[in-house]
Protein backbone atom coordinates (compact mmCIF):
# COMPACT_ATOMS: atom_id res chain seq x y z
CA UNK A 1 0.00 0.00 0.00
CA UNK A 2 2.71 2.49 1.01
CA UNK A 3 4.72 1.40 -2.04
CA UNK A 4 1.81 2.38 -4.29
CA UNK A 5 1.57 5.81 -2.69
CA UNK A 6 5.33 6.32 -2.97
CA UNK A 7 5.29 5.50 -6.68
CA UNK A 8 2.31 7.78 -7.27
CA UNK A 9 3.84 10.83 -5.56
CA UNK A 10 5.86 12.10 -8.57
CA UNK A 11 2.85 11.78 -10.86
CA UNK A 12 0.60 13.89 -8.65
CA UNK A 13 2.87 16.44 -7.01
CA UNK A 14 3.45 18.68 -10.00
CA UNK A 15 1.88 22.00 -10.91
CA UNK A 16 -0.51 20.63 -13.56
CA UNK A 17 -1.98 17.84 -11.45
CA UNK A 18 -2.40 19.97 -8.32
CA UNK A 19 -3.94 22.88 -10.25
CA UNK A 20 -6.40 20.66 -12.12
CA UNK A 21 -7.43 18.89 -8.92
CA UNK A 22 -8.13 22.25 -7.27
CA UNK A 23 -10.10 23.40 -10.31
CA UNK A 24 -11.97 20.08 -10.31
CA UNK A 25 -13.07 20.62 -6.71
CA UNK A 26 -14.28 24.15 -7.52
CA UNK A 27 -16.06 22.93 -10.67
CA UNK A 28 -17.64 20.04 -8.77
CA UNK A 29 -18.92 22.34 -6.04
CA UNK A 30 -20.28 24.72 -8.68
CA UNK A 31 -22.23 22.05 -10.52
CA UNK A 32 -23.27 20.26 -7.32
CA UNK A 33 -24.81 23.44 -5.92
CA UNK A 34 -27.08 23.82 -8.95
CA UNK A 35 -30.24 21.74 -8.42
CA UNK A 36 -30.73 18.95 -10.95
CA UNK A 37 -27.13 18.62 -12.10
CA UNK A 38 -24.60 16.94 -9.76
CA UNK A 39 -21.20 15.22 -9.94
CA UNK A 40 -22.08 12.91 -12.83
CA UNK A 41 -22.91 15.88 -15.05
CA UNK A 42 -19.62 17.57 -14.13
CA UNK A 43 -17.59 14.45 -14.94
CA UNK A 44 -19.43 14.01 -18.24
CA UNK A 45 -18.81 17.62 -19.31
CA UNK A 46 -15.08 17.45 -18.51
CA UNK A 47 -14.51 13.98 -19.95
CA UNK A 48 -13.60 15.31 -23.44
CA UNK A 49 -11.10 17.72 -21.85
CA UNK A 50 -9.48 14.95 -19.80
CA UNK A 51 -8.98 12.86 -22.94
CA UNK A 52 -6.14 15.19 -24.05
CA UNK A 53 -4.24 15.15 -20.72
CA UNK A 54 -1.77 12.86 -18.94
CA UNK A 55 -3.46 10.19 -16.82
CA UNK A 56 -3.03 11.52 -13.28
CA UNK A 57 -3.83 15.21 -13.94
CA UNK A 58 -6.90 14.07 -15.90
CA UNK A 59 -8.09 11.60 -13.25
CA UNK A 60 -7.27 14.08 -10.48
CA UNK A 61 -9.56 16.63 -12.12
CA UNK A 62 -12.42 14.16 -12.70
CA UNK A 63 -12.18 12.60 -9.24
CA UNK A 64 -12.13 16.09 -7.71
CA UNK A 65 -15.34 16.91 -9.60
CA UNK A 66 -16.83 13.71 -8.15
CA UNK A 67 -15.82 14.77 -4.64
CA UNK A 68 -16.86 18.41 -4.96
CA UNK A 69 -20.13 17.58 -6.70
CA UNK A 70 -21.08 15.08 -3.98
CA UNK A 71 -20.58 17.78 -1.32
CA UNK A 72 -21.98 20.77 -3.24
CA UNK A 73 -25.60 19.64 -3.17
CA UNK A 74 -25.75 20.29 0.58
CA UNK A 75 -25.37 24.06 0.09
CA UNK A 76 -28.59 24.44 -1.88
CA UNK A 77 -30.29 21.96 0.48
CA UNK A 78 -29.38 24.13 3.47
CA UNK A 79 -30.06 27.54 1.93
CA UNK A 80 -33.06 26.81 -0.33
CA UNK A 81 -34.47 23.52 1.00
CA UNK A 82 -33.75 22.14 -2.49
CA UNK A 83 -31.05 19.42 -2.55
CA UNK A 84 -28.63 20.05 -5.40
CA UNK A 85 -28.17 16.27 -5.72
CA UNK A 86 -30.03 13.19 -4.41
CA UNK A 87 -27.03 12.67 -2.11
CA UNK A 88 -27.99 15.80 -0.15
CA UNK A 89 -31.67 14.92 0.32
CA UNK A 90 -31.13 13.70 3.90
CA UNK A 91 -29.26 16.92 4.75
CA UNK A 92 -32.60 18.73 4.51
CA UNK A 93 -33.75 17.21 7.79
CA UNK A 94 -31.42 19.32 9.92
CA UNK A 95 -29.49 21.58 7.54
CA UNK A 96 -32.44 23.73 6.52
CA UNK A 97 -33.81 24.07 10.09
CA UNK A 98 -30.32 25.23 11.18
CA UNK A 99 -30.42 27.90 8.48
CA UNK A 100 -33.92 28.95 9.59
CA UNK A 101 -32.55 29.48 13.09
CA UNK A 102 -29.93 31.89 11.75
CA UNK A 103 -27.10 29.33 11.62
CA UNK A 104 -26.77 28.97 7.86
CA UNK A 105 -23.04 29.73 8.04
CA UNK A 106 -22.45 26.96 10.60
CA UNK A 107 -24.62 24.50 8.66
CA UNK A 108 -22.78 25.07 5.36
CA UNK A 109 -19.36 24.98 7.06
CA UNK A 110 -20.29 21.80 8.92
CA UNK A 111 -21.55 20.16 5.71
CA UNK A 112 -18.37 20.99 3.78
CA UNK A 113 -15.97 19.96 6.57
CA UNK A 114 -17.90 16.72 7.35
CA UNK A 115 -17.89 15.87 3.63
CA UNK A 116 -14.14 16.42 3.38
CA UNK A 117 -13.23 14.45 6.50
CA UNK A 118 -15.73 11.71 5.66
CA UNK A 119 -14.19 11.51 2.19
CA UNK A 120 -10.71 11.21 3.70
CA UNK A 121 -11.83 8.33 5.91
CA UNK A 122 -13.35 6.63 2.88
CA UNK A 123 -10.10 7.29 1.03
CA UNK A 124 -8.03 5.55 3.69
CA UNK A 125 -10.26 2.48 3.43
CA UNK A 126 -9.88 2.68 -0.37
CA UNK A 127 -6.08 2.79 -0.12
CA UNK A 128 -5.89 -0.18 2.28
CA UNK A 129 -8.60 -2.41 0.79
CA UNK A 130 -8.22 -1.97 -2.98
CA UNK A 131 -4.71 -3.51 -3.26
CA UNK A 132 -5.86 -6.52 -1.21
CA UNK A 133 -8.85 -7.12 -3.48
CA UNK A 134 -6.69 -6.64 -6.56
CA UNK A 135 -4.11 -9.09 -5.19
CA UNK A 136 -6.85 -11.69 -4.77
CA UNK A 137 -8.14 -10.94 -8.27
CA UNK A 138 -4.71 -11.72 -9.75
CA UNK A 139 -5.80 -15.35 -9.52
CA UNK A 140 -8.43 -14.62 -12.14
CA UNK A 141 -8.26 -16.09 -15.64
CA UNK A 142 -10.67 -15.47 -18.58
CA UNK A 143 -13.53 -17.51 -16.98
CA UNK A 144 -13.37 -15.41 -13.81
CA UNK A 145 -13.19 -12.13 -15.73
CA UNK A 146 -16.24 -13.15 -17.73
CA UNK A 147 -18.17 -13.91 -14.54
CA UNK A 148 -17.14 -10.60 -12.94
CA UNK A 149 -18.22 -8.64 -16.02
CA UNK A 150 -21.65 -10.34 -15.89
CA UNK A 151 -21.78 -9.57 -12.15
CA UNK A 152 -21.10 -5.90 -12.81
CA UNK A 153 -24.00 -5.55 -15.26
CA UNK A 154 -26.42 -7.58 -13.10
CA UNK A 155 -25.56 -5.71 -9.90
CA UNK A 156 -26.10 -2.27 -11.40
CA UNK A 157 -29.33 -3.45 -13.05
CA UNK A 158 -30.59 -4.89 -9.75
CA UNK A 159 -30.10 -1.70 -7.72
CA UNK A 160 -31.12 0.76 -10.45
CA UNK A 161 -33.98 3.13 -9.74
CA UNK A 162 -37.32 1.60 -10.66
CA UNK A 163 -37.73 -1.88 -12.13
CA UNK A 164 -34.74 -4.24 -12.09
CA UNK A 165 -35.94 -5.69 -15.40
CA UNK A 166 -35.77 -2.21 -16.91
CA UNK A 167 -32.21 -1.88 -15.64
CA UNK A 168 -31.37 -5.26 -17.15
CA UNK A 169 -32.89 -4.29 -20.51
CA UNK A 170 -30.91 -1.05 -20.62
CA UNK A 171 -27.75 -2.94 -19.62
CA UNK A 172 -28.44 -5.39 -22.46
CA UNK A 173 -28.67 -2.50 -24.89
CA UNK A 174 -25.27 -1.35 -23.62
CA UNK A 175 -23.89 -4.83 -24.33
CA UNK A 176 -25.19 -4.54 -27.89
CA UNK A 177 -23.46 -1.17 -28.30
CA UNK A 178 -20.17 -2.77 -27.21
CA UNK A 179 -20.40 -5.19 -30.16
CA UNK A 180 -20.58 -2.45 -32.79
CA UNK A 181 -17.31 -2.09 -34.68
CA UNK A 182 -14.42 -4.39 -35.58
CA UNK A 183 -14.29 -7.89 -34.08
CA UNK A 184 -10.88 -8.16 -32.39
CA UNK A 185 -10.67 -11.89 -33.12
CA UNK A 186 -11.61 -11.94 -36.82
CA UNK A 187 -11.27 -8.23 -37.85
CA UNK A 188 -14.78 -8.46 -39.34
CA UNK A 189 -17.11 -5.45 -39.14
CA UNK A 190 -20.24 -5.91 -37.03
CA UNK A 191 -23.37 -3.73 -37.07
CA UNK A 192 -21.55 -0.90 -38.83
CA UNK A 193 -23.97 -0.67 -41.82
CA UNK A 194 -20.85 -0.36 -44.03
CA UNK A 195 -20.03 2.99 -42.37
CA UNK A 196 -16.29 3.23 -41.70
CA UNK A 197 -16.98 5.80 -38.95
CA UNK A 198 -18.43 3.00 -36.83
CA UNK A 199 -15.43 0.70 -37.28
CA UNK A 200 -14.33 1.45 -33.71
CA UNK A 201 -17.88 1.55 -32.37
CA UNK A 202 -19.75 4.64 -31.17
CA UNK A 203 -17.50 7.09 -29.35
CA UNK A 204 -17.91 6.42 -25.62
CA UNK A 205 -17.56 10.10 -24.70
CA UNK A 206 -20.22 11.14 -27.24
CA UNK A 207 -22.57 8.46 -25.88
CA UNK A 208 -22.00 9.50 -22.26
CA UNK A 209 -22.39 13.24 -22.92
CA UNK A 210 -25.52 12.69 -24.98
CA UNK A 211 -27.09 10.20 -22.60
CA UNK A 212 -26.61 12.26 -19.45
CA UNK A 213 -25.85 15.90 -20.28
CA UNK A 214 -28.10 16.38 -23.32
CA UNK A 215 -31.04 14.43 -21.88
CA UNK A 216 -30.80 16.51 -18.69
CA UNK A 217 -30.75 19.64 -20.84
CA UNK A 218 -34.00 18.55 -22.51
CA UNK A 219 -35.59 17.94 -19.11
CA UNK A 220 -34.51 21.35 -17.79
CA UNK A 221 -35.94 23.07 -20.88
CA UNK A 222 -39.20 21.17 -20.46
CA UNK A 223 -39.53 22.29 -16.82
CA UNK A 224 -39.21 25.99 -17.82
CA UNK A 225 -38.64 28.65 -15.12
CA UNK A 226 -35.74 30.12 -17.10
CA UNK A 227 -35.60 33.47 -15.27
CA UNK A 228 -36.35 32.42 -11.69
CA UNK A 229 -33.90 33.87 -9.12
CA UNK A 230 -34.22 32.48 -5.56
CA UNK A 231 -33.48 34.61 -2.49
CA UNK A 232 -30.31 33.29 -0.81
CA UNK A 233 -28.83 34.22 2.57
CA UNK A 234 -25.38 35.82 2.37
CA UNK A 235 -22.49 33.69 3.66
CA UNK A 236 -19.05 34.66 4.98
CA UNK A 237 -15.72 32.80 5.14
CA UNK A 238 -15.28 30.95 8.45
CA UNK A 239 -13.41 27.84 9.64
CA UNK A 240 -15.30 27.75 12.96
CA UNK A 241 -17.26 24.68 11.81
CA UNK A 242 -14.11 22.56 12.31
CA UNK A 243 -14.40 23.09 16.05
CA UNK A 244 -18.05 22.04 15.95
CA UNK A 245 -17.12 18.98 13.89
CA UNK A 246 -14.66 17.78 16.55
CA UNK A 247 -17.52 17.61 19.04
CA UNK A 248 -19.17 15.00 16.78
CA UNK A 249 -16.05 12.94 16.05
CA UNK A 250 -17.60 9.55 16.87
CA UNK A 251 -20.67 10.30 14.77
CA UNK A 252 -18.32 11.46 11.99
CA UNK A 253 -16.25 8.28 12.01
CA UNK A 254 -19.27 5.98 12.21
CA UNK A 255 -21.12 7.78 9.42
CA UNK A 256 -18.09 7.84 7.12
CA UNK A 257 -17.59 4.09 7.57
CA UNK A 258 -21.29 3.45 6.89
CA UNK A 259 -20.98 5.50 3.70
CA UNK A 260 -17.83 3.67 2.66
CA UNK A 261 -19.47 0.28 3.24
CA UNK A 262 -22.53 1.08 1.15
CA UNK A 263 -20.40 2.79 -1.50
CA UNK A 264 -18.38 -0.41 -1.93
CA UNK A 265 -21.60 -2.29 -2.78
CA UNK A 266 -22.02 -1.61 -6.52
CA UNK A 267 -25.05 0.55 -7.17
CA UNK A 268 -26.10 1.07 -3.52
CA UNK A 269 -25.40 4.79 -3.76
CA UNK A 270 -24.64 7.70 -1.45
CA UNK A 271 -28.29 8.62 -0.97
CA UNK A 272 -28.98 5.21 0.62
CA UNK A 273 -25.94 5.49 2.89
CA UNK A 274 -26.87 9.06 3.90
CA UNK A 275 -30.36 8.05 5.04
CA UNK A 276 -29.11 4.96 6.89
CA UNK A 277 -26.36 6.98 8.55
CA UNK A 278 -28.86 9.65 9.60
CA UNK A 279 -31.26 7.04 11.00
CA UNK A 280 -28.40 5.44 12.95
CA UNK A 281 -27.22 8.77 14.36
CA UNK A 282 -30.76 9.74 15.34
CA UNK A 283 -31.37 6.42 17.07
CA UNK A 284 -28.18 6.73 19.12
CA UNK A 285 -28.71 10.42 19.95
CA UNK A 286 -30.25 11.87 23.09
CA UNK A 287 -33.78 13.37 22.89
CA UNK A 288 -32.39 16.83 23.69
CA UNK A 289 -30.18 16.74 20.57
CA UNK A 290 -33.28 17.71 18.61
CA UNK A 291 -32.81 15.71 15.42
CA UNK A 292 -35.09 17.09 12.72
CA UNK A 293 -35.09 20.52 14.33
CA UNK A 294 -31.61 21.70 13.35
CA UNK A 295 -29.26 19.20 15.00
CA UNK A 296 -25.58 19.56 14.14
CA UNK A 297 -25.15 15.78 14.30
CA UNK A 298 -27.73 15.28 11.57
CA UNK A 299 -25.72 17.36 9.09
CA UNK A 300 -22.50 15.59 10.11
CA UNK A 301 -24.05 12.13 9.69
CA UNK A 302 -25.48 12.69 6.21
CA UNK A 303 -22.55 14.58 4.70
CA UNK A 304 -19.84 12.31 6.13
CA UNK A 305 -21.73 9.32 4.74
CA UNK A 306 -22.34 10.61 1.22
CA UNK A 307 -18.68 11.59 0.67
CA UNK A 308 -17.37 8.49 2.44
CA UNK A 309 -19.44 6.69 -0.17
CA UNK A 310 -17.21 8.14 -2.92
CA UNK A 311 -14.15 6.33 -1.57
CA UNK A 312 -16.17 3.16 -1.15
CA UNK A 313 -17.52 3.28 -4.71
CA UNK A 314 -13.96 3.48 -6.07
CA UNK A 315 -12.94 0.24 -4.30
CA UNK A 316 -14.67 -2.25 -6.66
CA UNK A 317 -14.11 0.12 -9.59
CA UNK A 318 -10.31 0.17 -9.29
CA UNK A 319 -9.65 -3.27 -7.84
CA UNK A 320 -12.17 -5.42 -9.77
CA UNK A 321 -13.27 -3.27 -12.71
CA UNK A 322 -16.89 -3.19 -11.43
CA UNK A 323 -18.21 0.40 -11.17
CA UNK A 324 -19.69 1.31 -7.79
CA UNK A 325 -22.17 3.80 -9.26
CA UNK A 326 -22.90 5.81 -12.40
CA UNK A 327 -20.19 8.39 -11.66
CA UNK A 328 -17.49 5.77 -11.13
CA UNK A 329 -18.66 4.02 -14.31
CA UNK A 330 -17.77 7.18 -16.23
CA UNK A 331 -14.52 7.51 -14.25
CA UNK A 332 -13.72 3.92 -15.22
CA UNK A 333 -14.43 4.78 -18.85
CA UNK A 334 -12.09 7.77 -18.58
CA UNK A 335 -9.29 5.59 -17.22
CA UNK A 336 -9.80 3.13 -20.07
CA UNK A 337 -9.72 5.95 -22.64
CA UNK A 338 -6.42 7.09 -21.10
CA UNK A 339 -4.98 3.60 -21.67
CA UNK A 340 -5.30 1.96 -18.23
CA UNK A 341 -7.90 -0.73 -17.54
CA UNK A 342 -9.10 -0.88 -13.89
CA UNK A 343 -8.61 -4.19 -12.13
CA UNK A 344 -5.73 -6.29 -10.83
CA UNK A 345 -3.60 -5.57 -13.92
CA UNK A 346 -3.63 -1.85 -13.03
CA UNK A 347 -2.00 -2.56 -9.65
CA UNK A 348 0.45 -5.08 -11.09
CA UNK A 349 1.51 -3.33 -14.30
CA UNK A 350 0.95 0.36 -13.43
CA UNK A 351 1.38 0.77 -9.66
CA UNK A 352 2.43 4.40 -10.15
CA UNK A 353 -0.90 5.22 -11.83
CA UNK A 354 -2.88 3.38 -9.12
CA UNK A 355 -0.93 5.27 -6.45
CA UNK A 356 -1.45 8.55 -8.29
CA UNK A 357 -5.23 7.96 -8.36
CA UNK A 358 -5.21 7.26 -4.61
CA UNK A 359 -3.29 10.45 -3.86
CA UNK A 360 -5.58 12.43 -6.19
CA UNK A 361 -8.59 11.24 -4.21
CA UNK A 362 -7.05 12.01 -0.81
CA UNK A 363 -5.79 15.43 -1.84
CA UNK A 364 -9.10 16.23 -3.51
CA UNK A 365 -10.76 15.96 -0.10
CA UNK A 366 -8.10 18.16 1.49
CA UNK A 367 -8.71 20.80 -1.20
CA UNK A 368 -12.47 20.41 -0.64
CA UNK A 369 -12.06 21.37 3.01
CA UNK A 370 -10.00 24.46 2.19
CA UNK A 371 -11.62 25.68 -1.02
CA UNK A 372 -15.15 24.76 0.01
CA UNK A 373 -14.85 26.92 3.12
CA UNK A 374 -13.08 29.84 1.41
CA UNK A 375 -15.48 29.93 -1.55
CA UNK A 376 -18.73 29.28 0.35
CA UNK A 377 -19.94 32.89 -0.22
CA UNK A 378 -19.37 32.51 -3.96
CA UNK A 379 -21.27 29.22 -4.18
CA UNK A 380 -24.14 30.75 -2.23
CA UNK A 381 -24.31 33.45 -4.91
CA UNK A 382 -24.22 30.84 -7.70
CA UNK A 383 -27.72 29.78 -6.64
CA UNK A 384 -28.98 33.13 -7.92
CA UNK A 385 -27.98 32.35 -11.51
CA UNK A 386 -31.05 31.89 -13.74
CA UNK A 387 -31.47 28.78 -15.85
CA UNK A 388 -31.43 30.93 -19.00
CA UNK A 389 -27.68 31.48 -18.49
CA UNK A 390 -26.71 27.98 -17.46
CA UNK A 391 -28.41 25.83 -20.11
CA UNK A 392 -26.69 27.45 -23.14
CA UNK A 393 -23.35 27.08 -21.33
CA UNK A 394 -23.97 23.35 -20.78
CA UNK A 395 -24.92 22.89 -24.44
CA UNK A 396 -21.84 24.80 -25.62
CA UNK A 397 -19.47 22.82 -23.38
CA UNK A 398 -21.03 19.52 -24.48
CA UNK A 399 -20.77 20.35 -28.18
CA UNK A 400 -17.23 21.73 -28.07
CA UNK A 401 -16.01 18.91 -25.85
CA UNK A 402 -17.33 16.10 -28.05
CA UNK A 403 -16.27 17.76 -31.31
CA UNK A 404 -12.72 18.42 -30.04
CA UNK A 405 -12.06 14.70 -29.51
CA UNK A 406 -11.62 13.82 -33.18
CA UNK A 407 -12.95 16.95 -34.94
CA UNK A 408 -15.84 14.76 -36.04
CA UNK A 409 -19.31 16.02 -36.88
CA UNK A 410 -20.43 12.38 -36.79
CA UNK A 411 -19.69 12.29 -33.05
CA UNK A 412 -22.04 15.25 -32.61
CA UNK A 413 -24.80 13.28 -34.34
CA UNK A 414 -24.06 10.35 -32.02
CA UNK A 415 -24.31 12.72 -29.04
CA UNK A 416 -27.64 14.09 -30.27
CA UNK A 417 -29.02 10.59 -30.95
CA UNK A 418 -28.16 9.39 -27.46
CA UNK A 419 -29.47 12.62 -25.97
CA UNK A 420 -32.86 11.79 -27.49
CA UNK A 421 -32.56 8.13 -26.43
CA UNK A 422 -31.66 9.20 -22.88
CA UNK A 423 -34.61 11.60 -22.74
CA UNK A 424 -37.06 8.92 -23.94
CA UNK A 425 -35.69 6.36 -21.49
CA UNK A 426 -35.93 8.76 -18.57
CA UNK A 427 -39.49 9.68 -19.51
CA UNK A 428 -40.31 5.97 -19.37
CA UNK A 429 -38.51 5.62 -15.99
CA UNK A 430 -35.63 3.55 -17.36
CA UNK A 431 -32.23 4.01 -15.64
CA UNK A 432 -29.34 5.23 -17.79
CA UNK A 433 -26.27 4.01 -15.89
CA UNK A 434 -26.63 0.30 -16.85
CA UNK A 435 -26.23 1.27 -20.53
CA UNK A 436 -22.80 2.81 -19.95
CA UNK A 437 -21.71 -0.06 -17.71
CA UNK A 438 -22.92 -2.59 -20.29
CA UNK A 439 -21.05 -0.72 -23.01
CA UNK A 440 -17.82 -0.66 -20.96
CA UNK A 441 -18.01 -4.23 -19.65
CA UNK A 442 -19.45 -5.75 -22.84
CA UNK A 443 -16.07 -5.94 -24.54
CA UNK A 444 -14.53 -7.55 -21.44
CA UNK A 445 -17.38 -10.03 -21.22
CA UNK A 446 -17.26 -11.10 -24.86
CA UNK A 447 -13.47 -11.29 -25.14
CA UNK A 448 -13.09 -13.42 -22.00
CA UNK A 449 -16.00 -15.68 -22.96
CA UNK A 450 -14.36 -16.42 -26.31
CA UNK A 451 -10.88 -16.83 -24.78
CA UNK A 452 -12.32 -19.25 -22.21
CA UNK A 453 -13.90 -21.36 -24.93
CA UNK A 454 -10.70 -21.31 -27.01
CA UNK A 455 -8.57 -22.67 -24.14
CA UNK A 456 -11.24 -25.09 -22.87
CA UNK A 457 -11.13 -28.78 -23.68
CA UNK A 458 -14.65 -29.40 -22.38
CA UNK A 459 -16.56 -26.46 -23.79
CA UNK A 460 -18.61 -24.62 -21.19
CA UNK A 461 -17.39 -26.88 -18.38
CA UNK A 462 -14.39 -24.57 -17.91
CA UNK A 463 -16.68 -22.12 -16.11
CA UNK A 464 -17.66 -24.64 -13.42
CA UNK A 465 -14.43 -26.64 -13.17
CA UNK A 466 -12.57 -23.62 -11.72
CA UNK A 467 -13.77 -22.99 -8.12
CA UNK A 468 -13.61 -19.17 -8.19
CA UNK A 469 -15.35 -19.01 -11.55
CA UNK A 470 -18.07 -21.38 -10.34
CA UNK A 471 -18.69 -19.27 -7.22
CA UNK A 472 -18.93 -16.06 -9.26
CA UNK A 473 -21.35 -17.65 -11.71
CA UNK A 474 -23.49 -18.93 -8.82
CA UNK A 475 -23.68 -15.34 -7.53
CA UNK A 476 -24.61 -14.20 -11.05
CA UNK A 477 -27.35 -16.83 -11.21
CA UNK A 478 -28.67 -15.85 -7.77
CA UNK A 479 -28.85 -12.19 -8.80
CA UNK A 480 -30.65 -13.08 -12.03
CA UNK A 481 -33.18 -15.21 -10.14
CA UNK A 482 -33.75 -12.39 -7.64
CA UNK A 483 -34.41 -9.95 -10.50
CA UNK A 484 -36.94 -12.30 -12.11
CA UNK A 485 -38.56 -13.13 -8.75
CA UNK A 486 -38.91 -9.48 -7.70
CA UNK A 487 -40.45 -8.66 -11.08
CA UNK A 488 -42.98 -11.53 -10.88
CA UNK A 489 -43.82 -10.62 -7.29
CA UNK A 490 -44.40 -6.96 -8.09
CA UNK A 491 -46.57 -7.85 -11.09
CA UNK A 492 -48.85 -9.92 -8.83
CA UNK A 493 -49.47 -7.11 -6.34
CA UNK A 494 -53.15 -6.07 -6.31
CA UNK A 495 -53.89 -2.70 -7.82
CA UNK A 496 -56.06 -0.39 -5.69
CA UNK A 497 -59.02 0.80 -7.70
CA UNK A 498 -61.04 3.70 -6.30
CA UNK A 499 -64.71 4.20 -6.91
CA UNK A 500 -63.94 7.53 -8.56
CA UNK A 501 -61.74 5.74 -11.10
CA UNK A 502 -64.63 3.44 -12.08
CA UNK A 503 -67.12 6.27 -12.53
Amino acid sequence: MFELLREGLPLFFNFQAILLTCLGVVGGLFIGVLPGLGPLMGIVLLLPVAFHMPAIPAMGMLIAVYIGGSAGGSISAILLRIPGTPLAAATLFDGYPMAQKGRAQDAVGLAVSASAVGGLIGGLVLVFLSPLLAKFALRFAPPEYFGMAVLGVLTIALVSEGSAIKGLLVGGFGLFLSMIGTDEFTNAYRFTFDDIRLSSGPNLVAVVVGLFALSELFFQIESRGFKNKPVVERLIVSFSALGILLRHRFNLLRSALIGTFFGAIPGAGGDVSAFISYATAKKLAKPEDGYGEGAEGGVVATEAANNGCCGGALIPTLSLGIPGDASTAVLMGALILLGFFPGPDLFRDHPDVAGGVFISYLMGNVFLLILGTLLAPFFGSVLKLPKAWLLPAVLLLSTLGVYSLENSVFDLWVMLAFGIIGYILRRASYPLAPMIIGMILGGVMEANLRRSLLISRDGLMIFVERPISAIILLIDLALLISIVYSTIRSSKKPVDVKADDLA
